[in-house]
């Protein structure tokens, strides 16, 4: 089977390995010149059902539980699986309290309980909240390994373009271009989030480590080599635009509250991006224009991108069975 995926975010990329994985023809076409389209570019990496479920719907967590597994099958020894520590100053416990509440799978640690955990953290917070089930990778890496990957798999790229070759002909289109698909899907909107990259010595985390705030809540993702990722804005805007200085004086503060050592790094990158998000901020498969939109992923693209690949996939050979597989075995897979 002939398949067209449109789009190289982290959506496009799991989608079009699963179809490989089960013998399609697959191409993948791109607007931009390289994978990582906006958004996934930009992204965390964070893949913490347990965490997002304190701002989300219990569906983060079924679908988003078997994501690690998933990248560090696809791509061995990409997965970081240390867990994800939850912080707040001592003035703001009761917002801890209520992060708690609304998730699960978390243990309780004291000030020192913190410090063994992460040492450059000694003696600056009173208690948190650590999910060791967690993990999280570099979106970076993952989506430069994945594409690797899926030219070995015989997956063919066209950059630079929205659309395939007038030739060419394909069974099943997927649509997997993000916050672009707004005109086919009315109801998709656009939600900002902006980062930005810190470079220092003198701080070390073995995790990510998010700290409560009750108006600029924080997290901090290690990268390596000294270098940390530093996001969680959350505008109701599809603005592209550059990063606002009021965004980038709060994430800063907090970040130099996590840590005193921050205000003294290095900015070495800046950079905002649109998320796409349906009206319950949970992603969606939807038939329409004689094609599949795999799209709404929100700030649960790396998290949740595996899970609905597989399903796309098994919708899709559903209908289209492969020819060594009878129709009614795979169409109860994909009931399954």
């Amino acid at each position: 089977m002939r398949i067209l995926v449109k789009g190289a975010g982290v959506a496009g990329l799991t989608t079009a390995h699963e179809l490989a994985r089960r013998g399609a023809e697959v191409l993948v076409v791109e607007k931009y010149p390289s994978v990582g389209g906006e958004a996934s570019w930009l992204a965390g990496g964070m893949l913490a059902p347990f965490c997002e479920r304190e701002s989300g719907e219990e569906a983060v967590i079924a679908l988003g539980q078997g994501s690690a597994d998933w990248w560090q099958a696809a791509l061995p020894g990409l997965v970081t699986f240390n867990g994800t520590l939850v912080v707040a100053p001592p003035r703001d416990t009761a917002e801890l309290r209520r992060f708690a509440a609304r998730t699960r799978g978390y243990s309780n640690l004291s000030a020192d309980e913190i410090a063994a955990l992460e040492p450059d953290l000694a003696g600056r917070f009173r208690a948190g909240l650590f999910f060791a089930d967690e993990a999280h990778l570099d979106p970076r890496h993952a989506l430069d390994r994945l594409h690797a990957k899926l030219a070995t798999m015989g997956v063919r790229f066209l950059f630079g373009r929205t659309e395939a070759p007038g030739h060419e002909r394909f069974e099943q289109v997927v649509d997997c271009t993000g916050i672009a698909a707004r005109q086919v899907l009315p109801d998709l909107r656009g939600v900002r989030g902006e980062m930005f990259y810190l470079e220092t010595r003198e701080v070390s985390l073995a995790r990510p480590v998010r700290l409560i705030h009750p108006r600029f809540p924080v997290y901090v993702v290690p990268r390596g080599g000294g270098r940390f990722m530093v996001g969680a804005t959350m505008i109701e805007s599809a603005d592209g635009g550059p990063v606002t200085a009021r965004s980038l004086m709060e994430l800063l503060n907090a970040a130099y509250a996590l840590h005193p050592a921050f205000g003294e790094a290095r900015v070495v990158e800046v950079a905002a991006g649109v998320r796409p998000a349906f009206p319950d901020n949970l992603p969606k498969i939807v038939e329409r224009d004689g094609a599949i939109f795999i799209n709404g992923f929100f700030r649960h693209g790396f998290l949740m991108a595996p899970a609905f690949a597989r399903q796309a996939a098994d919708f899709i050979f559903a209908d289209h069975p492969r020819k060594d597989e009878p129709d009614e075995t795979c169409r109860q897979r994909a009931t399954a």
